[in-house]
């Protein structure tokens, strides 16, 4: 089956309803109106994209949606950097927390590196692999 928009849309917004009923906090914000986006491009001397982060602040949370960089530019610091700047620009915007979703295969050990831990993990998912639920205090 394909996607339906409309439905896909119906259903979160009777989520959205139910949450504003029983959580003080969705019943006085609205996610989409209070939710920053951070968006970070790498580019290469040419002017062509190589990289970069998608980030969303959101009450005292900033959430690491999309963060890649092509072979040649990883493990010469520019990860650590643009990760670095992106946690300075939440904290200095309200955050006190960042969270990220990782698999096994992708960036585990990165983010163990610079403060994140596990909080949650999913086994065998996918199979003969695990995706994790990451969290650091800023």
């Amino acid at each position: 089956m394909e996607r339906n928009n409309e439905f896909t849309e119906y259903l979160h917004q009777k989520i959205m309803e139910y949450n504003k009923e029983f959580s003080l906090h969705h019943s006085l914000m609205k996610r989409q109106d209070s939710t920053q986006p951070i968006n970070m491009i790498v580019m290469n001397r040419h002017n062509k994209w190589v990289g970069g982060m998608s980030a969303e602040l959101y009450s005292n949370w900033l959430e690491i949606v999309d963060f890649w960089f092509a072979k040649s530019y990883r493990g010469i610091g520019i990860g650590t950097e643009l990760l670095h700047k992106v946690e300075s620009i939440a904290r200095k915007r309200g955050a006190d927390y960042s969270m990220i979703t990782t698999f096994e295969f992708q960036a585990r050990a990165f983010y163990e590196a610079k403060g994140y831990r596990i909080v949650g993990e999913l086994k065998d998912y996918p199979p003969g692999s695990s995706f994790y639920t990451m969290v650091k205090g800023l």
